[in-house]
């Protein structure tokens, strides 16, 4: 008898080690990069891949923002300056420079041009901050790390239901 509430309570034991790792996981898995001078994050689960930018075709009588389509391992996806599609300058060339990929569960071919990668961040390591005021919805909210640096998080889901991001006609 006491060998199956031995049993019972390592099987608890590993299912509450299972749901805490997922849980801890599922925390520190933001994406951090950079656009113009800002840093962004994004829930890892929202993002395919990040490659570097691949070689573009424009499409005539879109907006300034569309870089245009990109054929990664034979997929088209469309490309759009981040920087440009917020109100900012033109993401200028670089070698730093990446395309996030937005997950196929979000948006089916779609990639965000960025200045470069920052790497993975925990945000258990931020502080909440004051989110701007004139935030758009797909701004979820405002950090700030132990450097003083302000940081942003891109809820994708929002960003992919924006209708200006839907239609990039001009």
């Amino acid at each position: 008898m006491s060998r199956r509430t031995g049993l019972r309570e390592f099987q608890l034991s590993v299912a509450e080690r299972i749901r805490t790792a997922s849980t801890r996981t599922a925390l520190s898995s933001k994406l951090g990069f950079q656009v113009g001078a800002e840093s962004w994050f994004v829930a890892l689960n929202q993002v395919n891949e990040v490659i570097p930018v691949p070689p573009t075709v424009a499409v005539p009588l879109t907006r300034s923002w569309f870089r245009g389509l990109a054929n990664i391992r034979g997929n088209l996806y469309s490309v759009l300056d981040f920087s440009a599609f917020k109100g900012g300058d033109p993401t200028p060339a670089g070698v730093e420079r990446r395309v996030i990929l937005i997950s196929d569960r979000l948006v089916g071919g779609a990639g965000l041009l960025v200045s470069r990668m920052l790497g993975l961040r925990n945000p258990e390591q931020f502080t909440a901050a004051e989110r701007p005021a004139d935030a758009p919805p797909w701004v979820a909210g405002a950090y700030m790390d132990a450097g003083g640096t302000r940081w942003l998080e891109l809820d994708l889901p929002a960003l992919v239901r924006e209708q200006r991001f839907l239609e990039v006609g001009a």
